[in-house]
């Protein structure tokens, strides 16, 4: 016989229970009540006996709600929120009927018949009902509020400026457009202007970083997110760019610029 099934949700149940802040609403709720003394418990108790009764009551009607909410959940998968809520209030109404019936006879020997009987279970369904109830439709819309609230986004993780940047003055650093080779300089040309700097086009070709780029010549390198069109020119291309002059393809790269989508294939 498989007794393993009810030791998870008694593990559940402990750590439920033991929680500092449900603990701490439990005695504020036996304090609270052996202050008022509701039901004539005042006249039959005294202050100490009536909290430890309250303080049983609260905990375990608690309990047996937590233990009723928890089989209506597994009885009723699937269906209606109306159902599981009956469901729970069912079982919870009956559960702590029978807790408050033996805690009252043991504890003040009070064990109503008839009239005061139905009067004890009718209280008891109506308090049990309510409070399920309530439990019952907070909890689905927390539920429904979790999984239909979009997921937090996780913001782009910031990427490094090209190491080429650093090679020009403050007021031109921004985006690569495009790179072009004049005599032994370097054409750098970005959103915010360009400037000349003494290098090698494969250098700087190397320090552009991250950018997503194309070489479309051997003295012409570009920055496809700049790029505007490109249209066929003889053999080869010309590249119109989002800022400065077009930049010719030479016959050798017009497969690197199908391939990249910028031409039909």
């Amino acid at each position: 016989m498989n007794d393993t099934q009810p030791q998870p949700a008694l593990r559940e149940w402990r750590a439920h229970m033991t929680d500092p802040l449900r603990m701490a609403i439990f005695a504020a709720i036996a304090v609270i009540l052996t202050v008022i003394g509701p039901f004539n418990t005042s006249d039959v108790m005294r202050a100490l006996p009536r909290l430890a009764y309250w303080a049983v009551i609260a905990v375990s009607c608690y309990s047996v709600g937590y233990f009723g909410n928890q089989l209506a959940q597994r009885w009723t998968d699937g269906k209606s929120v109306l159902m599981r809520a009956l469901t729970a209030a069912a079982l919870t109404v009956v559960g702590v009927f029978g807790v408050i019936y033996l805690i009252n006879g043991l504890a003040i020997g009070y064990w109503p018949t008839g009239t005061a009987l139905l009067i004890l279970a009718g209280n008891v369904a109506v308090i049990s009902s309510v409070i399920t109830f309530v439990f019952q439709i907070a909890n689905h819309s927390a539920t429904a509020a979790s999984t239909t609230a979009p997921a937090p986004t996780t913001p782009p993780a910031p990427t490094t400026p090209p190491a080429l940047l650093d090679r020009l003055p403050f007021d031109k650093r921004a985006p690569l457009v495009a790179l072009s080779v004049e005599d032994h300089y370097v054409r750098i040309r970005t959103t915010k202007g360009e400037d000349m700097v003494l290098m090698r086009l494969a250098d700087a070709i190397r320090d552009v970083g991250d950018t997503c780029g194309l070489q479309v010549h051997r003295s012409h390198w570009v920055a496809l997110d700049h790029v505007t069109a490109a249209t066929r020119k003889g053999d080869g291309a010309m590249i119109s760019m989002a800022h400065g002059p077009d930049i010719p393809v030479s016959r050798a790269n017009v497969p690197a610029l199908k391939k990249a989508g910028l031409l039909p294939a």
